[in-house]
């Protein structure tokens, strides 16, 4: 019977790995990486790009090609240029689609900049195609930008020009290059590092093998139900979103499979039968990795109270992705444990001799000195623990999350970020990427004055052209103003801002739109998001730590503790990124994400330690329960802290700024955590407190 059910359970895994695999591939291609995408319907920027549509026969996605010289061009270039523009249209783009069939105007003629060493060529596309496939499973958007590449490199490049293929199409294309490691190479750093830890960790060739195969049929679980969701639109999924679920479910699974794995070998010293041993640690480890799932589950769904459609669209990913590795570790690894029997922990073998890891309490091993040292010293380990953390989040203020432009979003030199740069060198460095401001039709030119009297605006008008009248639609018209800075840089979001108090003040109907517009409202948005979601994930976890150990002064102790080393941790990454790193700032969400992960994450640890503590207290009271459950928890709780901080550490090999802000808060947090808090802080409070720890609980009196 035994032998069936397990035959049963592994041959299910086998099915769905067999459907769920092929989805995790496919995720790239329901990717929407548009920050306008994710806005609300009534953030200004949208009501613009909503009106702003009925002014023109499509919505536009524009390629700058910039064609320059260090002397003036030449007579001999412009002839040169001219043929390319001509053969622009008919660039293939693969399975015999044009570029031309993606056009929404005609190619006009190059702009020669002031100083006659530049031109400025623009190519629009229908941006709602642009997610459309041809060739070989490119999309449009990436495939027109390889085009003008390679007929650039054909037919400008050999004439002693330098070109690139830069604006907000040219930068999006660099983007799906950024992102194309996520499927192959993301995924491979991550179980490779996994294993080598693992292997480590159990000293075993076998088992490593299990655990790895229990994260990618996590994986596939997830992806199968994701990926569906995301392609009819009732999720959205984006690059980042896309390489966090991976994280989560290596990193979490895991986990989940270092703490059943650990229990399962302390039994197997007690009971012959691999299934009786298998049936009490499963028993035991089930409720605090099930509650453990919830917790970061139910701070996952709080996202779903963002503004954002980027990060509301991440909690119900990461959610998944948390479920799938619940369900595969406590069901796939099981099975597979059961089917090897004890020969899964070659060549260190369990037998059954009674040997407790409880036994080590005040030993001269790593956790029984740990737990010697709690149990003399613990009023003075709590208050350095907490004097340290306290001292690191002290520069916590210094965090910088007002947004970055674009080019500073990649740490790698791409040609659409060299190509922003050289532009602003030779017209403005908005061209290109207007302000767009609908306004009534009668208070147009006060408008444009107004405009023109705000610093940092080069140009403004109502006109496409000169002498050409504006186009009006229900008495409105669309003015559009040219930015001196970078449309994406944080200086140009300031002027914006500007610029919409100054129209405010002349009429409340007069709205503020563009590139740049948008950028302010997702600021704006994820700074409301901060305010309302912290809030709400702390009030979720600690619902789940008071029903989860039936006390009230223990949840309270767990939920300060790690928001403490939240705190310490955003302290750390600020002096890391201002001075170390020397980052030009980060991303407005980038707390909100690291305070789910730390705060959802790094409360596992202490779940896994306090459950066994109060399995421990209930038997032998609550300061030598404290003692037994670090003892018996430390190495486990420790090898998985390190495994997540590795998992997440793998986001470091896409050359994303944002991703590699998350892989050091979230592996140096994770650290933290694992050695400071809940190995030193928690249970010294919680042993210098003694049993009213368990308040209002029986454990209490």
């Amino acid at each position: 019977m035994w032998r069936a059910g397990i035959a049963a359970v592994l041959i299910v895994w086998l099915v769905l790995g067999a459907v769920g695999g092929p989805a995790v591939g496919k995720l790239s291609e329901v990717q929407q990486n548009d920050n306008a995408n994710f806005l609300p319907k009534k953030a200004e920027s949208t009501l613009v790009a909503n009106e702003a549509a009925r002014f023109v026969d499509s919505k536009a996605l524009p390629y700058f090609v910039l064609i320059e010289r260090d002397d003036p061009i030449s007579a001999a270039d412009q002839a040169k240029v001219a043929a390319f523009v001509a053969g622009v249209p008919a660039l293939d783009l693969g399975d015999g689609k044009k570029l031309a069939d993606y056009l929404v105007a005609p190619v006009g003629t190059p702009r020669p900049s002031d100083d006659h060493k530049a031109l400025l060529l623009t190519v629009q596309i229908d941006s709602d195609r642009a997610d459309e496939v041809v060739g070989q499973g490119e999309t449009v958007l990436y495939a027109v930008a390889k085009a003008l590449r390679a007929d650039i490199a054909d037919n400008l490049t050999p004439a002693g020009l330098q070109v690139y293929v830069t604006g907000p199409g040219g930068v999006f294309a660099d983007f799906v290059v950024a992102f194309s490691g996520i499927d192959g190479i993301l995924l491979g750093v991550a179980l490779a590092v996994v294993f080598v830890i693992l292997l480590i960790v159990y000293r075993s060739p076998i088992l490593p093998i299990a655990v790895l195969l229990t994260a990618v049929f996590g994986l596939a679980l997830a992806a199968s139900v994701v990926y569906p969701l995301a392609k009819h639109g009732v999720l959205q999924l984006n690059g980042q979103s896309q390489g966090i679920l991976f994280i989560l479910v290596v990193g979490a699974s895991t986990d989940y499979a270092l703490l059943l794995v650990s229990r399962y070998k302390e039994e197997l010293h007690d009971y012959e039968s691999k299934f009786q041993a298998m049936r009490v640690a499963w028993r035991a480890a089930i409720e605090p990795i099930a509650a453990s799932a919830a917790t970061v589950i139910l701070g996952l769904l709080c996202l779903l109270l963002s503004r954002l459609g980027s990060t509301k669209g991440l909690g119900p990913v990461g959610a998944l992705g948390i479920a799938g590795a619940l369900i595969a570790a406590m069901t796939f690894l099981p099975a597979i444990l059961l089917a090897f029997g004890r020969r899964i922990f070659w060549p260190s073998i369990p037998h059954v001799d009674h040997v407790h890891t409880r036994d080590q309490v005040g030993g001269r091993r790593l956790w029984g000195r740990v737990s010697g040292l709690v149990g003399r010293r613990s009023r003075r380990v709590w208050a350095i623990s907490a004097l340290a953390l306290l001292a690191c989040a002290a520069f916590l203020p210094t965090f910088k999350a007002s947004g970055t432009s674009q080019e500073d979003l990649f740490l790698n030199k791409v040609e659409s970020v060299t190509g922003q740069e050289q532009l602003a060198k030779h017209f403005d460095a908005g061209a290109g990427t207007p302000v767009e401001i609908l306004t009534p039709v009668a208070k147009a030119d006060q408008v444009v004055q107004a405009a023109l009297k705000v610093d940092g605006v080069g140009a403004a008008s109502a006109s496409v052209a000169p002498g050409v009248p504006p186009k009006v639609v229900d008495g409105k018209v669309l003015v559009q103003a040219t930015l001196k800075l970078p449309a994406d840089s944080p200086d140009a979001t300031k002027v914006v801002k500007h610029l919409r108090a100054d129209l405010d003040s002349i009429s409340p109907e007069i709205l503020v739109g563009g590139n740049t517009a948008i950028n302010l409202d997702v600021l704006d948005a994820a700074q409301r998001d901060l305010k309302v979601i912290i809030p709400t994930i702390l009030a979720v976890i600690f619902v789940v730590l008071m029903l989860l150990l039936r006390s009230l002064v223990a949840a309270i102790l767990l939920v300060i503790a790690n928001v403490l080393s939240f705190g310490a941790t955003v302290g750390v990454s600020a002096l890391m990124f201002n001075h170390v790193f020397k980052f030009p700032g980060a991303d407005p969400g980038i707390p909100l994400y690291a305070f789910v992960f730390l705060v959802a994450l790094g409360i596992d640890y202490s779940i896994f330690l306090m459950t066994r503590v109060r399995e421990e207290s209930q038997e032998q009271g609550t300061r030598p329960g404290i003692l037994v459950g670090l003892a018996v928890t430390g190495g486990v709780i420790t090898s998985a802290g390190v495994v997540l901080a590795a998992t997440f550490s793998a986001l470091a090999v896409l050359p994303i700024l944002f991703l590699v802000q998350i892989a050091f808060m979230v592996a140096f947090g994770v650290l933290l955590d694992t050695t400071v808090v809940r190995s030193l802080l928690v249970p010294s409070l919680a042993h210098d407190i003694g049993k009213k720890v368990w308040w209002p609980s029986k454990l209490a009196s």
